[in-house]
């Protein structure tokens, strides 16, 4: 359904070196910078980084949350603790299993220097 996801910054380099810690838990490598903004490109999607072209500050959307598959708990691990390591902060509750009807998950839940909300989601069995 979605060709990319692209949020905004306020500090190019910080995120840019937030964002290579946090997707390289991922298996996802560095992204490549082209002006005011950066990339990282995969078969399943790509999700950018920019500054705003208008000028004004970044900022978060309130509700909003962008979700990364992870292959495992511990990968969903590794992601929150390099967010965080990278000058991310943790939200919601703590990394760990969340159910609902018919579904299980193992769900960590950060947001990132700009304060995006940000979530590694992987689906158990």
């Amino acid at each position: 359904m979605f060709s990319h996801v692209m949020i905004g910054t306020n500090d190019l380099e910080k995120a840019k070196s937030f964002y290579d810690a946090l997707l390289g838990t991922l298996g996802i490598p560095p992204a490549h910078v082209d002006r005011h903004r950066f990339f990282y490109r995969t078969p399943t999607g790509v999700f950018s980084v920019s500054k705003p072209i208008d000028g004004k500050p970044a900022t978060p959307a309130n509700g909003g949350t962008i979700g990364f598959a992870a292959n495992s708990p511990e990968q969903a691990d590794a992601f929150h603790a390099a967010g965080i390591a990278h000058g991310g902060k943790t939200c919601e509750d703590p990394p760990g299993v969340r159910e609902g009807p018919g579904a299980k998950f193992y769900i960590a839940y950060l947001r990132d220097p700009d304060g995006n909300k940000l979530c590694a989601l992987h689906r158990m069995g």
